[in-house]
């Protein structure tokens, strides 16, 4: 269903019973809801939760930012590498308050907030600047921003560079584009098989495609720097979940926000990457309910 939220049109999903404990779920980068797979999404409404998914603007179903063209990623890239601000058509604390705005909508005052990847740093943005509406979180794969952290591997960088296939419009060259990264920042011990992920991949390319937001997107996260100030300002229960084998945001960045946030866990999953592998389905269904 759409939504009128922050002055946008916003997808959203709402699963489980209206009065059970709301679960806000936030997806990374360029992902849409259905990034949190159904059967994941099963398991925690059987937990208790009323689940919200919501596809974040300028990604799958929601409002795009596509009058404002397509950002030049190199030059944004390069001003960030030389610590000079990132001009970005929007911040994460817009998408924050996208956020709050789906809450709004469905009439919840307050909701456990889980983000995975981007969708994390939105979820810090959110439980710093308001508190209140936040009674747990759950940071899956994430990262404070912090330039003192290591960085995605070279290969991993290179991938997402890789523009072959970003702005086509035929299903099979999309699919072999995001085939290509899932496969190098996946899990190296949870492996999908290749007919599964290309299925998955294509049926997500079939709802929408969207490249342009997500490097909308990736600007917006160059843009916002270093959250570590913020992280004081944490004070929700936080549980913090991230794999011991993720090429993209290595596992760094998960101890340097357990040291951040106070009175946060945190949990190791050896041989998982960047992604969700059903193999862990039930696992992090929970992880994230023991936040």
């Amino acid at each position: 269903m759409q939504l009128a939220a922050n002055g946008l049109a916003i997808e959203v999903d709402d699963q489980g019973p209206p009065g059970a404990v709301p679960l806000l779920l936030i997806m990374g980068l360029g992902m849409q809801l259905t990034a949190w797979p159904e059967e994941l999404v099963r398991l925690l409404v059987a937990r208790g939760f009323r689940v919200i998914r919501f596809d974040n603007r300028d990604a799958g179903l929601s409002q795009g930012f596509d009058t404002g063209g397509t950002p030049n990623l190199a030059w944004a890239l390069l001003r960030f590498m030389l610590h000079l601000p990132v001009p970005a058509p929007y911040t994460l604390s817009d998408m924050a308050d996208d956020a709050f705005a789906v809450l709004d909508a469905l009439g919840i005052t307050q909701a456990h907030v889980c983000g995975a990847s981007m969708g994390g740093m939105v979820a810090q943005h959110m439980t710093a600047s308001r508190p209140e509406r936040v009674t747990r979180l759950t940071l899956i794969m994430t990262s404070s921003g912090s330039r003192r952290l290591p960085q995605a591997s070279a290969k991993v960088r290179t991938t997402l560079l890789d523009r072959r296939g970003a702005g086509a419009h035929d299903v099979d060259s999309a699919v072999a584009r995001l085939v290509r990264l899932f496969t190098v920042i996946g899990s190296p011990a949870y492996r999908p098989d290749p007919a599964e992920l290309e299925a998955r991949l294509a049926a997500m390319v079939r709802r929408a495609w969207r490249p342009s937001g997500a490097v909308r997107q990736l600007i917006a996260v160059a843009a916002d720097g270093d959250r570590t100030p913020i992280l004081a300002r944490i004070t929700s229960p936080t549980h913090i979940v991230h794999g011991s084998e993720d090429p993209l945001v290595p596992v760094a960045a998960a101890h340097d926000l357990h040291a951040r946030i106070a009175g946060s866990t945190l949990e190791i999953i050896p041989g998982m990457g960047h992604d969700l592998p059903a193999a862990l389905w039930l696992q992090l269904a929970q992880a994230i309910a023991r936040a």
